[in-house]
Formats: structure tokens, C-alpha cells, sequence
């Protein structure tokens, strides 16, 4: 099968490697379609200490060519539509017994990020890739496989949701009109919130409004404390999801936020420098400041029903489709600040 092979920074080869076998209890999945995201392009750049050579990809989907021994024909059969939970969780550990998988103790040393003697990676940018029937999930065939290729970021997206706790008629504040951005308008909404967007980019608040968006800003041209502030009573909202990977941003996130309010920082930080954060507010005013990293199996589940159901027109977040034969060229273009999803497939 054919692969794309990071083997240093910006430099990407098309290697034959062998095509996976599925073993007991596996399906092997044909991809035809896999997003390109930030981590992508931070392991593109040279800006991840993963070990090379790496084949990474971890938003994809394709169909089923193979049913491995023991694989329940009742339920996985040949020419599937099917995505995959791409956590290497253990199910052992305290964190994943919790329900927590995205948090699990050994996935960070497992081969995904570290191969001393082989290749790591998520295995998405490549033909084929062997899956174990429980991180299997299937789609309707009419779904476009471009399509569910945003299974795993809606799936991340509503981990952090799920962290907002959001209630009907809630404040909440989104910054940063990216595609993980826009999902977060989305799904606010259909929790019956109030949104508002802090962007730059005259683009995404006019997307982010056709995706329900109430109030779009440009920060700056008004201080977006102060302006969540005024839009608030002076009390801040309910709700601030910060999907940019600057701290200064991360800082304006806590301070907009509501007395018992949360704050979720959904991106890593690039740099990741400490933040300034006021203690004693955050002591006397009960604000939550939370993280949200990855998919769990029960929101990567959630994605999979709000996928198939059709309850979100992921097409105005496509930014361009590329044969995996240009893959250079589409990281590059996926590089660009101004881009939303840009997808390879492998056709």
C-alpha cells in the first residue's frame, strides 16, 4: 500500500509499505478520506518531539474490505462505511475505567508517538489500517466519506462541550471562528445557549453567523473583556471556550468569565508559557477552569449519531480536497492561517 511518510520537517515521502493483515478480531479499513489538522501540521513542521519516521493521520474514514477471525458478521460486513476511535487506550488503566480514555496513562508511551525500531503515528495517511472491532464505529453508506472524516474532531469538540456544561439560555463566549471554533457555535446552540464569537477573520464570523451565531465580533477593534462585560451586566459569561493557541488569549478567556462560570481550554498552547491568572477571583468567585483534550469513546460515540443524522452541514468547513499524491502541497495550504479543513484522499 501506498503511505505518507513524515521523515523530517517539511519533508514528506510516498513510501510502499506493506498493507496490514487484520488479525482476530480486527477489520481492515480501506481510507478514503483523512483530515489534515493543527497536530498534523505541528508534526509537519518539525514542531512535535514524536519519533520519525511517522504516519500520522487521525481524522479519517473509509469502508470495510476485510473481516478478520471472530469479527461479528452480524454487525461489521464488507463495504461499510466506518471511522475510528484513534485513542491507543488501554482500558486498564484508572483513567480509562473512569470512562476517561482520552486521558489514559499509556497511550503517551505507546508507538502512536514513540517507535523506537519502526514507525509511529495514528496510521491515517496511508491506503489501509488494521482496527480492532471495539474502536470500530459504522456510518451510514450515504454518508460522504469527506464528511466522516470529521468524526474525530466533532468528537473532541463535544468533549469540551460536555465540559461547558451548558445550560438552555446560558451566555457563551467562543474565541477563535476556526473549524473547531465553528463546532462549538454549533453545538452551543443546539444546547439552546446564546452565542458569541471573538474572530478576526470577516470570513469565519460570517460563517459562524449562518451557523446560528448571535453576536460576532472583531477583536480588534474593542477590548473583548470589556466588551463581554458590557454584553453581560458586567458580569461575564457562563460559558468561554478558547480554541486559539495563544496564552495572552487564554488569559482574556478567564478573565470574561462569570462568577461560578467555566472556562475551557480546549488548545494546546503554542508557546506553552505560564499563564496570569487572578487566584483570589478565582477562589472567591467559584469560576471552573478546565482543559479539554481528545475525544472520549462516549463523545466520539455522540459524533458518530450526529454525524449519521445528519444534524450539521460540515461542507462550509471543507476548505480544499487533495489527491494524497499532492500532500506536500496540502499541507502547505492547510499551513495558511485563513484555511478552515483541508482533507487528503486516498483514492
Amino acid at each position: 500500500m501506498k503511505a505518507l511518510v513524515l521523515v523530517g520537517a517539511q519533508n514528506i515521502e510516498i513510501r510502499e509499505l506493506a498493507t496490514p493483515s487484520p488479525g482476530t478480531g480486527e477489520i481492515l479499513l480501506r481510507i478514503r478520506a483523512s483530515g489534515i489538522c493543527a497536530n498534523d501540521i505541528r508534526d509537519y513542521k518539525g514542531n512535535n518531539p514524536y519519533s520519525l519516521p511517522r504516519v500520522g493521520g487521525h481524522e479519517y474514514c473509509g469502508e470495510i474490505v476485510a473481516l478478520g477471525d471472530k469479527v461479528d458478521k452480524n454487525q461489521f460486513s464488507i463495504g461499510q462505511h466506518a471511522v475510528s476511535y484513534i485513542i491507543p487506550a488501554c482500558r486498564e488503566c484508572s483513567y480509562c475505567r473512569q470512562g476517561r480514555e482520552n486521558l489514559c496513562e499509556k497511550a503517551p508511551v505507546s508507538k502512536t508517538f514513540y517507535s523506537k525500531d519502526g514507525i509511529s503515528g495514528f496510521g491515517g495517511y496511508a491506503q489501509y489500517i488494521a482496527i480492532d472491532t471495539r474502536d470500530v464505529y459504522v456510518l451510514p453508506e450515504d454518508i460522504p466519506f469527506e464528511i466522516g472524516a470529521f468524526t474525530e474532531p466533532l468528537a473532541c469538540v463535544l468533549n469540551s462541550i460536555g465540559h461547558g456544561k451548558i445550560e438552555i439560555g446560558d451566555l457563551v463566549v467562543v474565541i477563535g471562528g476556526g473549524v473547531m471554533g465553528l463546532l462549538h457555535i454549533k453545538l452551543a446552540k443546539l444546547r439552546g445557549a446564546k452565542v458569541i464569537l471573538s474572530e478576526p477573520d470577516m470570513k469565519r464570523r460570517n460563517l459562524a453567523q449562518m451557523y446560528g451565531c448571535d453576536i460576532a465580533f472583531d477583536p480588534r477593534e474593542k477590548d473583548p473583556v470589556d466588551y463581554v462585560k458590557e454584553l453581560t451586566g458586567h458580569r461575564g459569561a457562563e460559558v468561554v471556550f478558547n480554541t486559539t493557541a495563544i496564552p495572552a488569549v487564554a488569559e482574556q478567556a478567564i478573565r470574561m468569565t462569570s462568577a461560578a462560570g467555566r472556562c475551557i481550554l480546549f488548545s494546546s498552547m503554542h508557546p506553552n508559557t505560564p499563564l496570569q491568572v487572578d487566584g483570589g477571583r478565582i477562589h472567591s468567585q467559584e469560576t471552573v477552569i478546565t482543559g479539554s483534550v481528545s475525544p472520549t469513546v462516549y463523545s466520539f460515540q455522540q459524533a458518530v449519531k450526529v454525524i449519521a443524522e445528519k444534524m450539521i452541514d460540515f461542507t462550509p468547513l471543507i476548505h480544499k480536497v487533495y489527491p494524497y499524491t499532492s500532500a506536500t502541497e496540502a499541507f502547505e495550504e492547510a499551513s495558511r492561517p485563513d484555511t478552515l479543513k483541508t482533507i487528503l484522499r486516498f483514492d
